[in-house]
């Protein structure tokens, strides 16, 4: 299977790397700014979690806290494919770089991944102005 097509949407954050790891470690603190992960989020224990999703219910699955600003994790649809979403946050002097990879999905035309890809920009955008206090 050749690569898909990917986009790195990233954005600056003017707070400490820690503080920012910190908050997005924590999988509740992704419907105070991820609109495009869903909304109703449900702890289903572990790393899982329920959400109703743009696309339906789906059971999100995140990446364990952990030192290194890994923040990857999957939608997993009731039906069809898992979608895998890496993200990472990274210390850039006294604040911090998110950045999300966006995958293009099988069946999706360019302007369905462009519209994804605003939908990323719109929630880094809002994370942004949560944690400089401007939410």
């Amino acid at each position: 299977m050749s690569p898909r097509p990917a986009l790195h949407i990233g954005v600056g954050i003017a707070r400490p790397y820690e503080e920012v790891r910190g908050f997005l470690s924590e999988p509740a603190n992704f419907a105070l700014w991820a609109e495009g992960l869903g909304a109703g989020m449900v702890p289903l224990g572990g790393a899982d979690w329920q959400v109703e999703a743009p696309l339906g219910p789906m059971r999100v699955r995140f990446t364990p806290p952990n030192a290194y600003g890994v923040l990857d994790h999957t939608l997993i649809p009731e039906r069809g494919a898992p979608m895998h979403n890496p993200m990472r946050v990274v210390a850039n002097g006294d604040g911090c770089e998110v950045i999300f990879t966006l995958y293009q999905r099988d069946g999706m035309d360019a302007a369905e991944f462009a519209a994804d890809a605003d939908w990323v920009r719109r929630d880094l955008a809002r994370l942004k102005a949560l944690m400089e206090g401007g939410a």
